[in-house]
């Protein structure tokens, strides 16, 4: 991990102690945090969203993560829930803390971290999306010879990571104005990591906005590193590495590092959903 990333992982998410931090951020529980601050679930929401995660062509969809390490899944979420998400980024009650990408130079803009409780929909889409990446995480983990502690239930692992200290939730609203723009990291957040994360477009490329493309670069054994672009389609959701994948080499599979970011806004307004699926110290 360079200093960037180090100083991202380490002080970006502790920012909220000083901008906004309010009681109940450090409860630890997946439903607790402060009471009166959910966002009203509309009946849609309870169920269809899930279905579509489940409904996505999973094996087509390992396939590309294993030859690119991102993979676009179909539509999730209809525009009127982008437009609910993204409307929920002016509602100060929803985070935990708001972080100006310039002050810490990790680029240009701003996100903020939802707090307990998770908005139903985030809640709902972030534990749909679990059990379906966890045999990729598995399988990738075996070729590595790694350790692969995830357990089967979402809940269970949230649980280790809150015993591990790791009790702050992690997913985050991204809000992007022109010029604004992120540099490559990683949202590693403690030593309990899972090695999946999930990016989904709220505002239509060319029309709501241009350029901010996302970007996603491969640290190659030996190698010149490779990147891969890609536009985020309004509802759709970018599965994508967190921190490194296996790549077969001439000894077996090694540990390829990966690092993701955003390009420069070149005009409009531009919103995503991050759902990070482990929590932060």
């Amino acid at each position: 991990m360079n200093a960037e990333e180090k100083t991202r992982v380490m002080a970006g998410d502790r920012t909220g102690e000083r901008i906004g931090e309010r009681a109940g951020d450090r409860t630890g529980g997946r439903a607790g945090g402060r009471a009166g601050g959910r966002a009203e679930e509309k009946p849609r929401a309870r169920n269809v969203p899930a279905a579509n995660v489940a409904a996505a062509d999973w094996k087509e969809l390992a396939a590309g993560l294993d030859a690119y390490g991102c993979a676009l899944t179909p539509q999730l979420l209809t525009p009127e829930e982008c437009a609910e998400i993204s409307a929920l980024y002016d509602e100060a009650r929803f985070f935990r803390a708001t972080i100006d990408m310039e002050r810490y130079r990790f680029g240009a803009g701003q996100y903020r971290y939802f707090d307990h409780p998770l908005p139903p929909l985030v809640e709902r889409l972030r534990a749909a999306f679990y059990p379906r990446l966890l045999p990729i995480a598995r399988d990738w983990a075996a070729r590595l010879g790694q350790p692969a502690p995830w357990p089967d239930d979402f809940g269970e692992w949230l649980d280790m990571c809150h015993r591990a200290g790791q009790t702050r939730p992690t997913p985050i609203l991204l809000r992007y104005r022109e010029h604004d723009w992120n540099a490559l990291h990683r949202d590693l957040y403690g030593d309990l990591v899972f090695p999946l994360q999930v990016v989904i477009g709220l505002d239509r490329p060319g029309e709501d906005y241009t350029g901010g493309e996302f970007l996603l670069v491969e640290q190659r054994p030996r190698a010149q590193s490779r990147g891969t672009v890609t536009l985020l389609p309004q509802g759709h959701g970018l599965i994508f590495t967190t921190r490194d994948r296996p790549v077969r080499s001439s000894r077996g599979w090694s540990a390829s590092p990966v690092r993701h970011g955003v390009s420069t806004v070149r005009s409009g307004l531009r919103h995503t959903l991050g759902l990070v699926f482990h929590d932060a110290k």
